[in-house]
């Protein structure tokens, strides 16, 4: 069965679909306006999220965790710890270490599409010593 698809809405006559505006309400939660995110990379990450759960529809918990990573990587350490304290940051670092140990999985997608999308502090890339390129 073909998945449904996700819409950004067509100039004001059709609108943004659930998913796109449940991810738009998360990243504002974590101190990201949803306008500096590309479409393209908010429609990947709610498709990262439906491949991830295997729904059409990721559920309402799926994308809190995902604004967060997504935050972290375009805000930085300091700006993503200042918005939303010290212990979501270092939940966030834990997970983008486990990631990067792991190499693949869910947060590893997620790191890598903010990586190829240029949405990603320099220091964060520094930091875990991240990279795009294989071996």
């Amino acid at each position: 069965m073909a998945r449904r698809g996700s819409s950004i809405g067509f100039l004001g006559r059709f609108g943004r679909s659930g998913d796109l505006r449940q991810l738009d309400a998360a990243l504002r939660t974590v101190d990201l306006h949803p306008a500096l995110v590309p479409e393209g990379v908010k429609l990947t990450i709610v498709n990262l999220l439906k491949d991830h759960f295997d729904v059409d529809e990721p559920p309402a918990h799926a994308y809190a965790p995902a604004a967060c990573l997504v935050a972290y990587c375009a805000l930085g350490a300091g700006a993503f710890a200042a918005a939303n304290g010290e212990p979501p940051a270092i939940a966030v670092e834990r997970r983008i270490e486990a990631a990067t140990a792991a190499g693949a999985g869910h947060d590893t997608d997620l790191i890598l599409l903010c990586l190829h999308a240029g949405l990603i502090q320099p220091a964060v890339v520094d930091r875990f010593d991240l990279s795009a390129e294989e071996g």
